[in-house]
């Protein structure tokens, strides 16, 4: 008999930590969950990705990436690899077999610092943004670029859960949404958001059922949109981030619940439709804690300052 456990506040609220890892010496900046759930990569400013096996809760690989240098990483839909940018060198999108250890291809063109990352939740495509003020659409099997948008400012981006359209959001000021199939007509769709005071936007996520759009920022509010007019829905505040750096916020897989870091170490939980705040949770973290993701598949949380 499987007891199938389900996400209500009283749940929430009883999350512990099972175990932390030590294996950084500086900032992790970027954690992902393998597809189903069992893999957990991460990457750090002292240039290293290590994979974690979700369910044994140990450390199975470690990739030093000197050279070239890390920020952003993601699983792609094969858990033995992983793009992730590149901080030295240049500015290049690099797929990873953490198999071996070898580059399986490269992905360039970007021309400045590569900030956002998404992989397609239905085949071998990506889109990365930059600093360069553009959007690279690439399919994993080809080095070529599959297509580019010149934007008018930093984006953020993000693949609907259908891998259908894509929203990116430019500026802090507005998102736009694209049909892959014909993005390089424009978007279909532009919704004009409230420009933040005192902070910028630096992540975008749909909700799994599609509906919303969640806006993380570099200070201290967090933005729900409707994903179908772009009307705001909810701000989610009262988490610390009094050092303008960005922190990741998340939403559970059934896109009731929104978890996000915060400077004091602690992870802040509200209701995504009432914008109630559920918890804070003590995650025992010494630095801000700027990664905060849920395991698609198992009721498992993720958070990561300079520790997993």
């Amino acid at each position: 008999m499987v007891l199938e456990m389900k996400l209500v506040d009283q749940v929430v609220r009883s999350f512990k930590v099972a175990k932390i890892f030590r294996d950084f010496h500086d900032k992790v900046t970027a954690i992902d969950f393998s597809p189903e759930g069992d893999y957990i990569v991460c990457c750090s400013e002292d240039d290293q990705i290590v994979v974690y096996d979700c369910e044994k809760g140990v450390q199975t690989k470690t990739v030093n990436s000197k050279k070239y240098g890390v920020d952003l990483v993601h699983f792609t839909h094969a858990k033995n690899t992983c793009i992730h940018s590149s901080t030295k060198v240049d500015d290049t999108i690099r797929y990873l077999s953490l198999h071996d250890t070898k580059y399986i291809r490269y992905f360039p063109g970007h021309t400045k610092k590569v900030v956002t990352m998404c992989l397609s939740p239905n085949d071998d495509c990506f889109i990365s943004g930059s600093m360069d003020k553009t959007v690279r659409l690439w399919d994993i099997r080809s080095p070529n670029c599959q297509g580019i948008l010149h934007l008018h400012g930093r984006p953020v981006i993000a693949y609907d859960p259908d891998g259908l359209i894509f929203a990116a959001g430019i500026n802090s000021e507005c998102i736009k949404l694209y049909d892959l199939r014909s993005f390089d007509k424009g978007p279909f769709v532009t919704f004009k958001q409230l420009q933040e005071k005192e902070c910028d936007w630096t992540g975008l996520k749909f909700s799994q059922d599609g509906k919303t759009i969640l806006i993380s920022t570099n200070g201290s509010t967090i933005r729900l949109v409707d994903a179908f007019q772009g009307t705001p829905l909810q701000s989610f505040a009262g988490h610390l981030n009094n050092k303008g750096i960005p922190i990741e916020a998340s939403f559970s897989p059934d896109s009731q619940f929104i978890f996000s870091g915060s400077t004091d170490g602690r992870i802040h939980v509200w209701n995504a439709e009432t914008g109630y705040k559920v918890c804070v949770l003590n995650g025992d973290h010494p630095h801000p804690v700027t990664c905060v993701q849920f395991n698609p598949k198992y009721m498992m949380l993720a958070t990561a300052c300079q520790n997993v």
